[in-house]
């Protein structure tokens, strides 16, 4: 048994031709119901005339083709045509007639190539109606002639406006597609910058110490220990990120977040870099994407400072409250930046724009009496 939740999908699935074979068998069955004979389109005051073999043929050739009006228009249109210009001629004056609108619009909506020119043919084929059903007497003045062309050309007109409905629609969900796909490659983008710059500058700066340790092995192993350590936390970072390029992973519950940052500040004491950690007020229930934006402000920040100020006393303040979180990362003084690795500045334009797109405030730069700053107030709850 046929499940009917099914059909619709089932009947998508079949081929065009054969979807639109009901419209055309309707229109035909309809136009031999015996109270609608010499009821239908009336062009040009013929006598009207009885249903006769060549008025089979004649209907057959008028609405049968509309089951190619999506995949050949063109040729749906010559052959409705046809079949409409002998309906005329004879005075069947059929409901068979309404065929031709119905070709019209689909043309309109459907042709890809040779438009004018069918524009033109068909043009020429009306006026070659036209003058026949002059020489067979028709009672029909040019006036009445040209009002019925405009009238053709109405479903003509309306299948050209779907036909660019159509197609700003496919340009607008192209462009839907390309944004967002712009946009992940840009978050990427950002969450590699951050976890590969923070791991690899505390790596490089505990690899440069331990060269200075030889002579202390209890120093020279700590400080190798948190090289693996770091480079631990860099995998996992880094294996998270991957996880998130795979199409079938789950909600991003293993993403870093505000309540990380003391992990964040003991391994930049590690790295040698003397930071002091003030966290006050209780975190809201729900902080949404605040608190990892608010990790990843703390995580730059402080690679800044080992990049920037190694050795150099850095603060790192973080509240809490209902409605947001504010971060305020200092460091007292210049450092060197001699065997530091060198930074192009995406790093703190990447944070600004996270926290923009939050609704957030987020400023970044040097301190009086020297030193730098970077400061964030990042509005929590907000899932964006």
């Amino acid at each position: 048994m046929i499940d009917l939740r099914r059909v619709p999908e089932l009947w998508r699935k079949v081929s065009v031709p054969v979807r639109d074979l009901p419209l055309a068998l309707l229109i035909l069955g309809t136009s031999f119901v015996p109270s609608f004979q010499s009821h239908g389109t009336q062009f040009g005051g013929l006598p009207n005339r009885s249903f006769d073999t060549l008025a089979v043929v004649a209907l057959a050739a008028e609405c049968l083709p509309l089951a190619l009006r999506r995949r050949w228009p063109a040729v749906s249109l010559a052959l409705v045509s046809l079949g409409f210009a002998v309906d005329q001629l004879r005075g069947y004056h059929s409901l068979a007639g309404t065929a031709l609108p119905v070709a019209l619009l689909s043309a309109g909506s459907h042709l890809e190539r040779h438009r004018r020119t069918t524009v033109l043919t068909a043009t020429a084929a009306y006026l070659a109606l036209v003058a026949g059903l002059c020489l067979l007497g028709a009672t029909e003045g040019p006036a009445d002639f040209v009002m019925y062309y405009l009238a053709l050309i109405l479903p003509w007109r309306i299948g050209i406006w779907l036909r660019d409905t159509r197609a700003a629609e496919a340009e607008r969900r192209r462009r839907v597609a390309q944004d967002t796909l712009v946009a992940e490659r840009t978050r990427i983008a950002r969450e590699l910058h951050d976890v590969v710059t923070h791991h690899v500058t505390a790596m490089v700066v505990q690899a440069e110490a331990a060269r200075y340790l030889t002579a202390a092995p209890d120093r020279l192993d700590q400080t190798l220990t948190a090289v693996s350590d770091t480079g631990r936390r860099a995998i996992t970072d880094l294996r998270h990120l991957l996880d998130l390029l795979n199409p079938d992973h789950g909600p991003e519950t293993r993403a870093p977040t505000v309540g990380r940052l003391l992990t964040l500040v003991e391994q930049a004491r590690r790295a040698g870099q003397p930071v002091e950690f003030t966290e006050e007020g209780t975190p809201a229930e729900s902080v949404g994407s605040a608190g990892l934006v608010a990790y990843r402000v703390v995580q730059e920040a402080l690679t800044n400072a080992l990049k920037y100020a190694h050795g150099i006393r850095t603060s790192v303040q973080v509240r809490h409250s209902e409605r947001e979180i504010t971060v305020e990362v200092s460091t007292f003084g210049s450092g060197s930046r001699g065997a530091s690795p060198g930074g192009s500045g995406r790093g703190l334009a990447g944070l600004r724009q996270r926290v923009d797109v939050l609704g957030g405030d987020f400023s970044a730069g040097g301190r009086t009496g020297g030193g730098f700053v970077v400061r964030a107030r990042i509005p929590a709850g907000s899932t964006s």
